[in-house]
Protein backbone atom coordinates (compact mmCIF):
# COMPACT_ATOMS: atom_id res chain seq x y z
CA UNK A 1 0.00 0.00 0.00
CA UNK A 2 1.23 3.67 -0.78
CA UNK A 3 2.06 5.46 2.41
CA UNK A 4 -0.10 8.26 2.99
CA UNK A 5 0.97 11.96 3.85
CA UNK A 6 -0.31 12.70 7.65
CA UNK A 7 -1.97 16.01 6.41
CA UNK A 8 -4.59 14.34 3.87
CA UNK A 9 -7.77 14.36 4.01
CA UNK A 10 -9.45 10.87 3.01
CA UNK A 11 -11.85 11.41 0.05
CA UNK A 12 -14.59 9.24 0.02
CA UNK A 13 -17.30 8.21 -2.36
CA UNK A 14 -20.03 6.29 -1.14
CA UNK A 15 -22.04 3.37 -3.13
CA UNK A 16 -25.73 3.05 -2.29
CA UNK A 17 -28.07 5.52 -0.19
CA UNK A 18 -30.32 3.13 1.42
CA UNK A 19 -30.66 2.97 5.18
CA UNK A 20 -26.99 1.86 5.99
CA UNK A 21 -25.78 4.90 4.52
CA UNK A 22 -26.62 7.14 6.73
CA UNK A 23 -24.66 5.04 9.14
CA UNK A 24 -21.52 5.38 6.92
CA UNK A 25 -22.57 9.52 6.56
CA UNK A 26 -22.50 10.18 10.12
CA UNK A 27 -19.41 7.86 10.96
CA UNK A 28 -17.48 10.24 7.89
CA UNK A 29 -18.99 13.21 9.61
CA UNK A 30 -17.71 12.15 12.37
CA UNK A 31 -14.03 12.24 11.31
CA UNK A 32 -11.52 15.15 11.23
CA UNK A 33 -9.92 14.11 8.04
CA UNK A 34 -12.31 12.39 6.18
CA UNK A 35 -15.04 13.59 4.06
CA UNK A 36 -17.60 12.37 1.37
CA UNK A 37 -17.21 14.14 -2.09
CA UNK A 38 -19.54 11.82 -3.96
CA UNK A 39 -22.41 9.47 -4.22
CA UNK A 40 -24.23 7.35 -6.60
CA UNK A 41 -27.17 5.04 -6.16
CA UNK A 42 -29.38 2.97 -8.49
CA UNK A 43 -32.54 5.59 -8.28
CA UNK A 44 -30.92 9.09 -9.11
CA UNK A 45 -33.35 11.07 -6.98
CA UNK A 46 -32.66 8.71 -3.71
CA UNK A 47 -29.05 9.61 -4.42
CA UNK A 48 -29.93 13.48 -4.69
CA UNK A 49 -31.97 13.18 -1.51
CA UNK A 50 -29.02 11.72 0.17
CA UNK A 51 -26.59 14.80 -1.40
CA UNK A 52 -28.86 17.02 -0.10
CA UNK A 53 -29.20 15.56 3.43
CA UNK A 54 -25.44 15.12 4.25
CA UNK A 55 -24.13 18.19 1.79
CA UNK A 56 -22.25 15.71 -0.49
CA UNK A 57 -21.16 17.74 -3.71
CA UNK A 58 -21.69 15.68 -6.08
CA UNK A 59 -24.07 13.13 -7.56
CA UNK A 60 -23.14 10.62 -10.38
CA UNK A 61 -25.89 7.70 -12.45
CA UNK A 62 -23.16 4.58 -12.05
CA UNK A 63 -20.25 3.68 -9.92
CA UNK A 64 -17.95 3.89 -13.22
CA UNK A 65 -18.66 7.21 -13.69
CA UNK A 66 -18.18 8.57 -10.16
CA UNK A 67 -14.93 6.78 -9.96
CA UNK A 68 -13.89 7.98 -13.42
CA UNK A 69 -14.40 11.57 -12.23
CA UNK A 70 -13.37 11.47 -8.83
CA UNK A 71 -10.65 9.39 -7.79
CA UNK A 72 -11.49 8.74 -4.56
CA UNK A 73 -9.51 7.48 -1.79
CA UNK A 74 -11.88 5.19 -0.15
CA UNK A 75 -15.17 3.57 -1.38
CA UNK A 76 -17.87 2.94 0.95
CA UNK A 77 -20.44 -0.05 -0.52
CA UNK A 78 -23.50 0.01 0.64
CA UNK A 79 -25.31 -1.83 -2.15
CA UNK A 80 -26.95 -5.40 -1.66
CA UNK A 81 -24.54 -8.48 -1.36
CA UNK A 82 -25.05 -9.56 -5.26
CA UNK A 83 -23.05 -6.59 -6.68
CA UNK A 84 -20.36 -6.06 -3.93
CA UNK A 85 -18.03 -8.23 -5.92
CA UNK A 86 -18.22 -6.08 -8.96
CA UNK A 87 -18.67 -2.98 -7.73
CA UNK A 88 -15.15 -3.37 -4.94
CA UNK A 89 -13.14 -4.93 -7.76
CA UNK A 90 -14.12 -1.49 -10.03
CA UNK A 91 -13.03 0.47 -7.21
CA UNK A 92 -9.86 -1.00 -6.66
CA UNK A 93 -9.01 -1.03 -10.29
CA UNK A 94 -9.71 2.83 -9.87
CA UNK A 95 -6.87 2.93 -6.92
CA UNK A 96 -9.19 3.10 -4.22
CA UNK A 97 -9.50 1.57 -0.51
CA UNK A 98 -12.43 -0.63 0.07
CA UNK A 99 -14.74 -0.32 3.25
CA UNK A 100 -17.62 -3.36 2.72
CA UNK A 101 -20.61 -3.92 4.13
CA UNK A 102 -21.71 -6.64 5.80
CA UNK A 103 -22.14 -9.85 4.09
CA UNK A 104 -19.12 -9.10 2.24
CA UNK A 105 -19.87 -11.10 -0.82
CA UNK A 106 -22.40 -13.82 -1.89
CA UNK A 107 -19.87 -16.32 -2.32
CA UNK A 108 -16.67 -17.59 -0.77
CA UNK A 109 -15.14 -17.44 -4.34
CA UNK A 110 -16.25 -13.75 -4.71
CA UNK A 111 -14.65 -12.91 -1.68
CA UNK A 112 -11.66 -14.58 -2.75
CA UNK A 113 -11.45 -12.39 -5.81
CA UNK A 114 -11.79 -9.48 -3.80
CA UNK A 115 -9.32 -9.76 -2.08
CA UNK A 116 -7.05 -10.64 -4.38
CA UNK A 117 -7.92 -7.41 -6.45
CA UNK A 118 -6.98 -5.85 -3.16
CA UNK A 119 -3.76 -7.49 -3.32
CA UNK A 120 -2.81 -6.56 -6.78
CA UNK A 121 -4.03 -3.04 -6.21
CA UNK A 122 -1.86 -2.43 -3.22
CA UNK A 123 -5.50 -1.45 -1.49
CA UNK A 124 -7.43 -1.80 2.06
CA UNK A 125 -10.48 -4.30 1.90
CA UNK A 126 -12.45 -3.47 5.45
CA UNK A 127 -15.48 -5.34 5.82
CA UNK A 128 -18.40 -4.04 8.39
CA UNK A 129 -18.92 -5.99 11.35
CA UNK A 130 -19.18 -3.16 13.62
CA UNK A 131 -20.25 -5.45 16.73
CA UNK A 132 -16.58 -5.86 17.43
CA UNK A 133 -16.65 -2.52 18.03
CA UNK A 134 -16.76 -0.73 21.82
CA UNK A 135 -14.79 -1.14 24.62
CA UNK A 136 -16.83 -4.11 26.33
CA UNK A 137 -16.10 -6.28 23.50
CA UNK A 138 -12.18 -5.29 23.29
CA UNK A 139 -11.77 -5.88 27.18
CA UNK A 140 -13.58 -9.75 27.43
CA UNK A 141 -11.75 -10.05 24.47
CA UNK A 142 -8.06 -9.20 26.46
CA UNK A 143 -9.27 -11.36 29.13
CA UNK A 144 -9.86 -14.36 26.98
CA UNK A 145 -7.12 -14.09 25.04
CA UNK A 146 -5.31 -13.42 28.58
CA UNK A 147 -6.43 -16.49 30.31
CA UNK A 148 -7.28 -14.43 32.85
CA UNK A 149 -11.06 -16.43 32.86
CA UNK A 150 -9.59 -19.89 32.66
CA UNK A 151 -9.76 -21.87 29.08
CA UNK A 152 -13.46 -20.96 27.47
CA UNK A 153 -15.51 -24.40 27.88
CA UNK A 154 -18.90 -23.33 25.87
CA UNK A 155 -21.00 -20.85 24.20
CA UNK A 156 -24.34 -20.13 22.92
CA UNK A 157 -25.16 -17.57 19.92
CA UNK A 158 -28.64 -16.31 19.59
CA UNK A 159 -29.65 -14.11 17.13
CA UNK A 160 -33.47 -13.98 17.63
CA UNK A 161 -35.08 -11.25 15.23
CA UNK A 162 -37.60 -10.30 13.55
CA UNK A 163 -38.82 -9.86 10.04
CA UNK A 164 -42.35 -9.40 8.48
CA UNK A 165 -43.80 -10.30 5.18
CA UNK A 166 -43.40 -6.28 4.41
CA UNK A 167 -39.19 -6.61 4.95
CA UNK A 168 -39.26 -9.56 2.35
CA UNK A 169 -41.36 -8.28 -0.16
CA UNK A 170 -38.25 -5.90 -1.38
CA UNK A 171 -37.29 -7.64 -4.58
CA UNK A 172 -34.02 -8.54 -3.78
CA UNK A 173 -34.08 -9.81 -0.26
CA UNK A 174 -35.31 -13.79 0.15
CA UNK A 175 -33.55 -15.03 -3.08
CA UNK A 176 -30.72 -17.12 -3.00
CA UNK A 177 -29.51 -15.27 -6.71
CA UNK A 178 -30.00 -11.59 -4.64
CA UNK A 179 -29.69 -11.84 -1.27
CA UNK A 180 -27.06 -14.79 -1.26
CA UNK A 181 -28.62 -16.45 1.71
CA UNK A 182 -31.01 -16.22 3.95
CA UNK A 183 -31.16 -14.96 7.84
CA UNK A 184 -28.19 -16.46 8.99
CA UNK A 185 -26.23 -14.99 6.09
CA UNK A 186 -27.89 -11.56 6.61
CA UNK A 187 -28.78 -11.22 10.08
CA UNK A 188 -26.68 -14.01 12.20
CA UNK A 189 -23.28 -13.01 11.04
CA UNK A 190 -23.37 -10.21 13.13
CA UNK A 191 -23.03 -12.37 16.24
CA UNK A 192 -21.30 -15.35 14.73
CA UNK A 193 -18.48 -12.82 13.64
CA UNK A 194 -18.64 -11.22 17.67
CA UNK A 195 -18.55 -14.92 18.60
CA UNK A 196 -15.37 -15.58 16.28
CA UNK A 197 -13.69 -12.00 17.34
CA UNK A 198 -13.63 -13.53 21.13
CA UNK A 199 -12.82 -17.22 20.26
CA UNK A 200 -10.74 -17.29 17.64
CA UNK A 201 -10.44 -19.74 14.65
CA UNK A 202 -13.43 -22.19 13.94
CA UNK A 203 -12.28 -25.99 13.52
CA UNK A 204 -16.13 -27.89 12.60
CA UNK A 205 -19.67 -26.76 11.95
CA UNK A 206 -23.00 -28.93 11.42
CA UNK A 207 -26.28 -27.19 10.39
CA UNK A 208 -30.19 -27.00 9.69
CA UNK A 209 -31.64 -24.79 7.84
CA UNK A 210 -35.33 -23.90 7.94
CA UNK A 211 -38.44 -22.32 6.36
CA UNK A 212 -41.12 -21.79 9.54
CA UNK A 213 -43.49 -19.07 8.37
CA UNK A 214 -41.80 -16.74 5.87
CA UNK A 215 -42.43 -17.02 2.07
CA UNK A 216 -39.50 -16.36 0.93
CA UNK A 217 -36.45 -19.47 -0.98
CA UNK A 218 -34.17 -19.14 1.46
CA UNK A 219 -34.40 -20.19 5.26
CA UNK A 220 -35.90 -18.26 8.10
CA UNK A 221 -34.48 -19.86 11.13
CA UNK A 222 -31.45 -21.84 10.97
CA UNK A 223 -29.49 -23.88 13.89
CA UNK A 224 -25.83 -25.32 14.24
CA UNK A 225 -23.34 -26.75 16.53
CA UNK A 226 -19.88 -24.75 15.19
CA UNK A 227 -16.85 -26.04 17.70
CA UNK A 228 -13.41 -23.69 17.32
CA UNK A 229 -9.58 -24.09 17.73
CA UNK A 230 -9.44 -23.96 21.07
CA UNK A 231 -12.18 -26.27 21.80
CA UNK A 232 -15.29 -24.39 22.33
CA UNK A 233 -18.19 -25.77 21.50
CA UNK A 234 -20.94 -22.95 20.75
CA UNK A 235 -24.50 -23.77 19.72
CA UNK A 236 -25.97 -21.37 17.11
CA UNK A 237 -29.94 -20.40 16.93
CA UNK A 238 -30.73 -17.47 14.10
CA UNK A 239 -34.08 -16.47 13.74
CA UNK A 240 -36.43 -13.94 11.19
CA UNK A 241 -39.52 -15.42 12.90
CA UNK A 242 -38.85 -14.17 16.88
CA UNK A 243 -41.34 -11.32 17.81
CA UNK A 244 -39.17 -10.55 21.37
CA UNK A 245 -36.07 -9.74 19.60
CA UNK A 246 -32.85 -10.17 21.23
CA UNK A 247 -28.84 -11.01 20.02
CA UNK A 248 -27.38 -12.79 22.74
CA UNK A 249 -23.79 -14.29 23.18
CA UNK A 250 -22.48 -16.52 26.50
CA UNK A 251 -19.69 -17.95 26.71
CA UNK A 252 -18.47 -20.05 30.04
CA UNK A 253 -15.15 -20.81 30.96
CA UNK A 254 -13.19 -22.29 33.79
CA UNK A 255 -13.50 -19.36 36.29
CA UNK A 256 -16.39 -17.28 34.66
CA UNK A 257 -19.37 -16.82 32.66
CA UNK A 258 -19.55 -13.87 29.86
CA UNK A 259 -22.84 -12.88 28.59
CA UNK A 260 -23.84 -9.89 25.97
CA UNK A 261 -27.62 -9.14 25.44
CA UNK A 262 -28.62 -6.77 23.77
CA UNK A 263 -30.17 -6.46 19.82
CA UNK A 264 -28.41 -4.20 17.74
CA UNK A 265 -25.41 -2.86 19.21
CA UNK A 266 -23.67 -2.87 22.88
CA UNK A 267 -22.50 -0.93 25.63
CA UNK A 268 -20.88 -1.69 28.99
CA UNK A 269 -24.48 -2.29 30.54
CA UNK A 270 -25.03 -5.16 28.16
CA UNK A 271 -22.33 -6.91 29.32
CA UNK A 272 -22.25 -8.96 32.33
CA UNK A 273 -19.21 -11.29 34.15
CA UNK A 274 -20.84 -13.62 36.91
CA UNK A 275 -17.76 -15.63 38.68
CA UNK A 276 -17.96 -19.34 39.22
CA UNK A 277 -17.54 -20.41 42.83
CA UNK A 278 -14.29 -19.82 43.98
CA UNK A 279 -13.34 -17.09 41.69
CA UNK A 280 -15.59 -14.46 43.43
CA UNK A 281 -12.69 -12.57 44.08
CA UNK A 282 -11.17 -12.53 40.85
CA UNK A 283 -14.12 -9.75 39.52
CA UNK A 284 -12.36 -6.91 40.39
CA UNK A 285 -9.70 -7.89 38.07
CA UNK A 286 -12.53 -8.18 35.35
CA UNK A 287 -14.28 -4.78 35.98
CA UNK A 288 -14.54 -2.75 32.81
CA UNK A 289 -12.59 0.13 32.12
CA UNK A 290 -14.25 3.75 33.31
CA UNK A 291 -14.43 4.79 29.94
CA UNK A 292 -16.98 3.55 27.79
CA UNK A 293 -17.41 3.51 23.82
CA UNK A 294 -20.15 1.55 22.31
CA UNK A 295 -20.17 -0.74 19.35
CA UNK A 296 -21.41 1.42 16.39
CA UNK A 297 -19.95 2.09 12.90
CA UNK A 298 -18.03 5.18 13.88
CA UNK A 299 -15.55 3.35 15.96
CA UNK A 300 -15.11 0.80 13.02
CA UNK A 301 -14.49 3.13 10.14
CA UNK A 302 -12.62 5.98 12.57
CA UNK A 303 -10.28 3.36 13.27
CA UNK A 304 -9.89 2.13 9.46
CA UNK A 305 -9.14 5.60 8.20
CA UNK A 306 -6.68 6.13 10.74
CA UNK A 307 -4.98 3.36 9.75
CA UNK A 308 -5.21 4.28 5.98
CA UNK A 309 -4.09 7.80 6.79
CA UNK A 310 -1.23 6.64 8.55
CA UNK A 311 0.00 3.40 5.47
CA UNK A 312 -1.17 1.25 8.95
CA UNK A 313 -2.48 -2.45 8.81
CA UNK A 314 -6.34 -2.48 9.16
CA UNK A 315 -7.33 -2.78 12.86
CA UNK A 316 -8.86 -5.75 14.29
CA UNK A 317 -12.20 -4.77 14.16
CA UNK A 318 -12.26 -4.96 10.37
CA UNK A 319 -9.82 -7.43 9.65
CA UNK A 320 -10.02 -11.34 8.90
CA UNK A 321 -13.06 -10.87 6.52
CA UNK A 322 -13.45 -14.14 5.95
CA UNK A 323 -13.63 -15.55 9.59
CA UNK A 324 -17.51 -15.38 10.38
CA UNK A 325 -18.38 -15.58 6.51
CA UNK A 326 -16.46 -19.30 6.32
CA UNK A 327 -18.51 -20.32 9.27
CA UNK A 328 -21.88 -18.98 8.10
CA UNK A 329 -20.72 -20.68 4.37
CA UNK A 330 -20.20 -23.93 6.12
CA UNK A 331 -23.74 -23.79 7.65
CA UNK A 332 -25.26 -23.57 4.45
CA UNK A 333 -22.82 -26.57 2.89
CA UNK A 334 -23.47 -28.60 6.25
CA UNK A 335 -27.41 -28.36 5.57
CA UNK A 336 -26.69 -29.26 2.04
CA UNK A 337 -25.42 -32.33 3.26
CA UNK A 338 -28.00 -32.96 5.42
CA UNK A 339 -25.94 -32.01 8.98
CA UNK A 340 -22.82 -33.54 7.76
CA UNK A 341 -20.14 -32.12 9.87
CA UNK A 342 -17.98 -29.46 7.93
CA UNK A 343 -14.32 -28.63 8.14
CA UNK A 344 -12.23 -25.40 6.85
CA UNK A 345 -10.24 -28.09 4.85
CA UNK A 346 -13.28 -29.40 3.60
CA UNK A 347 -15.22 -26.29 2.61
CA UNK A 348 -12.06 -24.85 1.41
CA UNK A 349 -12.26 -27.74 -1.47
CA UNK A 350 -16.11 -27.38 -1.59
CA UNK A 351 -17.84 -28.40 -5.07
CA UNK A 352 -20.59 -26.15 -4.98
CA UNK A 353 -20.55 -23.80 -1.63
CA UNK A 354 -17.34 -22.03 -2.47
CA UNK A 355 -19.71 -20.15 -5.26
CA UNK A 356 -22.92 -19.98 -3.63
CA UNK A 357 -24.84 -20.69 -0.89
CA UNK A 358 -28.03 -21.92 -1.89
CA UNK A 359 -28.77 -25.00 0.09
CA UNK A 360 -32.01 -27.32 1.13
CA UNK A 361 -34.21 -25.86 3.10
CA UNK A 362 -36.78 -28.02 5.23
CA UNK A 363 -40.09 -26.55 5.23
CA UNK A 364 -42.31 -26.80 8.20
CA UNK A 365 -45.16 -24.17 7.58
CA UNK A 366 -48.51 -25.62 7.76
Amino acid sequence: MTDRPMTQTLRVALVGTGAVANLHARAVAAHPRAEIVAVTNLTRPEAEDFADRYGVPAVYDDLAELLTAEHPDVVLVCTPPGVHRDQTVQAFAAGAHVVVEKPPASSLDELDEMRAAAAAAGRQLAVVFQQRTGTAAAHVRRLLQSGALGHPLLAVCQTLWFRGEDYFAVPWRGKWATEGGGTTLGHGIHQLDLLAYLLGDWASVHGRLWRLDRETETEDVSTATVTFANGVVAQVVTSAVSPRESSSIRIDTQKATVTVDHLYGHGHENWRITPAPGFETDAADWAFPEGEERSDHAPLLRDVFDALLEGGPLPDTASDPARSFEIVAAIYASAAADGAVVTPDLLAEHPTHRRSFASPVTDLRS
